[in-house]
């Protein structure tokens, strides 16, 4: 067991991110995001799947590059659709 992280992924309490989404409304590649906060582009991606949950520091570092706070990024719940964030539906109303 060379190289087991301490850091296990929580089930009863995961980390949910936007940081694809956020890539995208930037144009930003993982290779790019990955140089602004050194690391590899493959921890930007296991990022995103959820198989890797970032330390405090670089969930700061993420947080600096898009120019939010880590509420805004990082939650313990799903993130609803900005979409529906933005633009809800009332109740009884066809899309």
């Amino acid at each position: 067991m060379c190289c087991v992280s301490p850091v296990r992924r929580g089930e009863t309490l995961p980390i949910f991110n936007r940081i694809a989404v956020l890539r995208a409304e930037h144009r930003m590649s993982r290779a790019a995001l990955a140089a602004a906060v050194n690391v590899n582009p493959q921890t930007i991606g296991a990022l995103e799947r959820g198989d890797h949950y970032p330390s405090l520091d670089l969930a700061f570092r993420i947080c600096e590059v898009f120019g939010l706070p880590v509420e805004a990024v990082f939650a313990r719940t799903e993130f609803t659709p900005l979409s529906a964030e933005v633009y809800p539906r009332e109740k009884g109303t066809l899309s």
